[in-house]
């Protein structure tokens, strides 16, 4: 079965002033976003990528659209399941002040039983996810090979869910994964199991240095965080 190349988007304009973005539309890359995808043709250079898939979500449009530039024939397929999680109400809101809603709590230690008000569960989001990427294996197999390598321009939360569905990780244990923007997983798929190859590659060991911020709470970000300062 073929190996997907999972890509976060790029830094966004909602990553850098805090936002949980969610599935608001407008949200494009920042200056930071814009460059990390216009390095990532030359970062995936040595791949032979069969197909593009990607979400609806502006920033994760653009973030494909060097590699599609790099190359021309390179097909490119929208897919709403690997769309943003439904944050509901909560879209558009401030992390900061989403930090004290009694939901957040759920949503760091028991995900699996977290719903957003007037949007998804985090369960029918990985469902929906895992559901797109064992359609699109069969697709890409049938139509690339066994060995076919494709690629999905997804989110945080979304590849972080994808990982644990392929570790057989329980989704309560999902905030324990992070991927930086525009970090590449990797997930080689078999007849009998997934193998994690890569997971959140960066090429960038910024986000390793100690944090200035004091009193780490230990909390995962939700919707994947902005990445190295």
């Amino acid at each position: 079965m073929p190996t997907l190349i999972l890509v976060r988007h790029g830094r966004s304009t909602a990553n850098t002033s805090g936002v949980l973005a969610g599935r608001t539309p407008g949200v494009a890359l920042d200056e930071r976003g814009a460059a990390q995808a216009a390095a990532l043709p030359a970062r995936l250079a040595g791949l032979p990528i069969a197909e593009v898939v990607t979400s609806p979500l502006q920033r994760c449009q653009e973030t494909v659209r060097p590699l599609l530039e790099a190359r021309p024939g390179l097909r490119c397929h929208t897919e709403e399941r690997i769309g943003e999680c439904d944050y509901g109400d909560w879209s558009g809101r401030k992390l900061a002040e989403l930090k004290d809603e009694p939901l957040m709590e759920v949503v760091q230690a028991h995900p699996s039983a977290a719903a957003f008000p007037g949007g998804e569960s985090m369960r029918a989001m990985q469902t929906r996810a895992a559901e797109a990427v064992r359609e699109w294996n069969a697709r890409v197999e049938a139509e690339h090979g066994t060995d076919a390598v494709y690629l999905m321009c997804s989110h945080g939360d979304i590849i972080k869910s994808l990982v644990a569905d392929a570790l057989g990780l329980h989704l309560d244990l999902f905030q324990r994964i992070s991927v930086e923007p525009c970090s590449v997983t990797a997930i080689r798929y078999t007849r009998l199991r997934p193998f994690l190859v890569r997971l959140g590659d960066t090429g960038d060991f910024a986000s390793l240095a100690p944090r200035e911020e004091p009193g780490d709470s230990g909390d995962a970000p939700v919707g994947g965080g902005a990445g190295a300062p």
